[in-house]
């Protein structure tokens, strides 16, 4: 038998053998391979065609505005650039970092854009003087009149899934970073099939020569597959799909579309719950910098951390992370990616890795609550949790900071009388209505019930100001030298009662100077001049701002109204402004995930209104703080802020409470019990003591001193016993304010009173200097 006919011989006796499983495998491939791969194929395309990350929404402080006059200490410049993310070195030369000598800070800002337009990256000296800033210049000397740092990042708001991203483009990438994932994780990207079977087999013989897994087999390709598709489990059928999505994904797309969607979507490390995905996010993580400001050796750490974020993470175990990154420097070297001496000089780096570098994640829940119930009227939750946007807020990071301290501080100092207590604090810019900071409980960091917008209070003594604006809105009628009774009152209730406030200090006063009856907070002057103006006024005036049913009895103007702390500041900021009534905003701006400008937020200034009587108030509330009440901040230290400002004590000491302002910050502070028992705390020595901290740290400008309160008023010599003009060496005259043209016109002399003082009669006991401004 021929050769050839003992091959087919073999070959039909193999046949009856064989046919069975070649018509079983090709059955198989026909249909199921074929449908299988259909389906694969149809998804991977649907996904990758609509591939858009879920990007949270990202919050940010105000940018911090820098130019000679602003108000600004050491201590608070520190405290921005730290929670802004710089790193302080000896240079300064790093974007996001600074340094300083003395008074002058050198900083290299990073620059930013917002709905209000941005900065441009620059290096520039910052001179201190006092309590503001001297000098903005060049390092060249050359003088900048405004610019700012970039806004920190305060909170970030998530869909289901936590996790974070910085979307960016190839272009945006350093290109060693580009070539160096490729040189370390799949050198040959460009020409394998989206599996790499030389890569596997590299690996497989590392992982025999190294006694342990050493090197991965799974091309870039397949490593997004596993993060876009597939979970984690180590199965034959997960390993079998993750080839063929690879394989169909390369034979779709370009390597710029697959390198793209990876340096987004790669996983480079956890902080508590938020996923860190992507070279971009990764860079402020790791770095508290932009991806583009990074050098050779903060571009090794990143792409050594694609093997095992957790177990080479630098914070946790930093000699494995040094180990990983000279290794990664070294294939650098090895791939003519990097000279010997740049990788020389990268290998003796130090890790580099920023302390205070961190992803915020509702850092200010009170401020943030305000935040939401903002643009939430313009964004939806979908929106604001998945489509990258970045919301611009009006946040103060030293103030909020500072505010914080304020309430924890004076609480511990209570002692046990401080630790059953609850605390709020909100502070504004008066001139622009912008929220600054807001705190909500005595723990500021812990999300929960928001005092500052939801606790409604019984208000006390602060109330007293606006009812006494009322009556100084009738310039012709009223005047702080107005003579006012601070006899007893007796008033019959409708439900037949007797209702007999007291003062304080349990005396009347006789007749007394309206300035004197709001210094010294006395409630039965303050009442007979309700009385007098008009219940029905005080109440229109107070719903004017939008307050609902307020009751016109006469314990309304000793506090018996119920408003919570962000209520009473924009009540105040009427006072601060002059006379706008501007609503608190805590949003600038929106942009979308490209810059581009969604939405911004302003608040425009009417003409305003009781621009005069304003200016009386602020005197008399300035007074407040010399010799009444508030005088405790005037004798600490801070006499220098001619600040203005009222206490308020409810019924029974159930709620402490004080607003005050200086030229550019309004602080309003409330502390009580949840459930509602007495403190034991009046106005000044609970809340008081938190504003107090608070000014004696933030930085502001000074009100006008009260000797000066501008165009419109004029001051005259007041006889405290007539209410009429007298002579300056009278015994007893007061320098008083009034509305040009409004101050008394009968001259009350003083002849006999100087008669007796020249025999010798005696002097009074007042003098008119006992109270010039």
């Amino acid at each position: 038998m021929s050769f050839f006919h003992r091959t087919c011989a073999i070959a039909r006796a193999s046949w009856v053998w064989l046919r069975y499983p070649f018509w079983l495998g090709l059955g198989f491939v026909v249909g199921f391979m074929v449908p299988y791969t259909m389906v694969l194929n149809a998804r991977v395309q649907a996904r990758f065609n609509d591939l858009v990350f879920s990007v949270p929404t990202r919050v940010f402080a105000r940018p911090l505005p820098l130019r000679a006059g602003e108000p600004m200490t050491p201590a608070a410049l520190k405290l921005e650039l730290t929670f802004a993310g710089y790193t302080h070195d000896s240079h300064g030369r790093v974007p996001g970092t600074w340094t300083n000598s003395g008074s002058t800070f050198v900083i290299s800002s990073r620059g930013y854009a917002g709905p209000y337009g941005g900065e441009l990256p620059r290096r520039i000296a910052v001179t201190l003087g006092g309590n503001d800033i001297a000098s903005v210049q060049t390092l060249q000397g050359q003088s900048i009149a405004l610019t700012h740092l970039d806004p920190a990042r305060i909170a970030t708001l998530y869909g289901a899934k936590q996790e974070e991203r910085r979307m960016v483009t190839l272009a945006q990438l350093p290109p060693l970073l580009v070539k160096g994932l490729q040189a370390v994780e799949d050198r040959d990207f460009n020409s394998n099939i989206g599996i790499d079977f030389s890569a596997i087999a590299r690996a497989a013989w590392a992982d025999l020569r190294a006694g342990h897994i050493v090197q991965g087999g799974s091309t870039l390709t397949q490593q997004l597959v596993r993060n876009l598709f597939l979970d984690r489990n180590q199965t034959l059928v997960r390993k079998f799909n993750e080839a063929l999505l690879a394989i169909l994904i390369k034979t779709h797309y370009s390597k710029q579309r697959i390198l793209d969607a990876y340096v987004n979507e790669v996983f480079l490390g956890q902080q508590g719950q938020q996923a860190v995905h992507g070279f971009g996010a990764a860079a402020e993580f790791y770095f508290g910098r932009r991806v583009q400001e990074l050098g050779p050796a903060d571009i090794a750490l990143l792409v050594g951390l694609v093997r095992g974020p957790s177990y080479y993470d630098p914070r946790q175990h930093p000699a494995r992370a040094l180990a990983r990154r000279n290794h990664v420097l070294a294939e650098f070297l090895k791939t003519g990616l990097l000279s010997a001496a740049a990788a020389q000089k990268a290998e003796a780096a130090p890790l580099g890795v920023a302390a205070n570098a961190r992803l915020p994640h509702d850092r200010f829940p009170a401020f943030m609550d305000l935040v939401r119930a903002q643009v939430m009227h313009d964004f939806s939750e979908q929106q604001l949790r998945s489509d990258g946007l970045s919301i611009f807020t009006t946040l103060d990071p030293a103030a909020q900071l500072y505010a914080e301290q304020a309430i924890t501080t004076t609480l511990a100092h209570m002692g046990k009388r401080g630790d059953r207590l609850q605390a709020a604090g909100v502070v504004t810019d008066p001139h622009t209505g912008q929220v600054l900071a807001m705190v909500g409980s005595r723990d500021p960091r812990t999300p929960g019930f928001n005092r500052a917008l939801d606790a409604y209070r019984s208000v006390g003594s602060t109330i007293k100001p606006l009812v006494y604006l009322v009556a100084l809105a009738q310039p012709q009628r009223w005047s702080l030298a107005s003579l006012i009774s601070d006899a007893p009152v007796h008033l019959r209730q409708p439900d037949g009662r007797v209702w007999s406030p007291q003062n304080d200090d349990h005396q009347s006063h006789g007749n007394v100077f309206m300035v004197d009856a709001l210094v010294n907070s006395w409630n039965l002057a303050t009442v007979h001049l309700a009385l007098a103006v008009g219940l029905p006024h005080i109440q229109q005036f107070l719903e004017s701002f939008g307050l609902k049913h307020v009751n016109p009895n006469p314990s309304l103007v000793l506090g018996a109204i119920d408003l919570s702390p962000a209520q009473l500041a924009y009540l105040y900021q009427f006072i601060a402004s002059g006379g706008h009534a501007l609503p608190l905003i805590a949003v600038r701006g929106v942009t979308n995930s490209h810059g581009k400008t969604l939405r911004r937020y302003a608040v425009r200034q009417g003409p305003a209104q009781y621009a005069l009587p304003i200016k009386l108030i602020t005197y008399a509330m300035q007074q407040v703080v010399l010799r009444g009440t508030a005088s405790d901040i005037a004798t600490g230290g801070l006499g220098w802020l001619h600040a203005a400002g009222k206490t308020g004590t409810s019924d029974k000491q159930r709620d402490s409470w004080f607003a005050g302002f200086t030229g550019n910050r309004l602080g309003v502070f409330w502390m009580g019990r949840d459930d509602d028992k007495p403190t034991r705390l009046w106005g000044r020595t609970g809340a008081l003591v938190a504003w107090r901290y608070l000014f004696a740290r933030m930085p502001t400008q000074p009100l006008s001193p009260p000797s000066d309160l501008g165009a419109g008023i004029e001051y005259a010599w007041i006889d405290p016993q007539t209410g009429e003009l007298t002579k300056p060496e009278c015994n007893g005259a007061r320098h008083m304010p009034f509305i040009a043209g409004t101050a008394p016109k009968q001259m009350h002399g003083c002849f006999w009173q100087q008669f007796r003082d020249l025999f010798g009669g005696g002097k009074s006991s007042s003098t008119p200097s006992s109270s010039k401004p």
